[in-house]
């Protein structure tokens, strides 16, 4: 996987790419939990070039999504398709989450 984080002001987007694996759900983790203690309160995650996300990947996206509401931001997932969408709605995270 590769993430690219865009900031300005307190947003941030954040680009995704390929597959989240275990390793890679980590080092995203750590890179989005920094930049929320350094102000960020509204991410927005562009999924639209991800073709996989295993559950420690959704596990990112819960933590991101309780960090980001613990300091009144929001968390929105875009551009959700195939596989990554499909294991959304089947743990029923589309209930949970904001996305476009």
């Amino acid at each position: 996987m590769k993430h690219t984080i865009n900031i300005s002001g307190n947003q941030a987007t954040v680009f995704l790419t390929d597959k989240i694996y275990v390793h890679d759900a980590s080092l995203l983790r750590d890179d989005l939990l920094d930049i929320i203690a350094q102000g960020v309160t509204d991410v927005k995650i562009d999924l639209s070039e991800l073709t996989y996300i295993d559950s420690s990947g959704l596990g990112t996206l819960v933590t991101i999504n309780k960090r980001t509401k613990e300091r009144n931001g929001s968390l929105v997932l875009a551009g959700a398709k195939g596989l990554p969408f499909e294991l959304i709605k089947r743990t029923r995270l589309d209930k949970v989450f904001t996305i476009e």
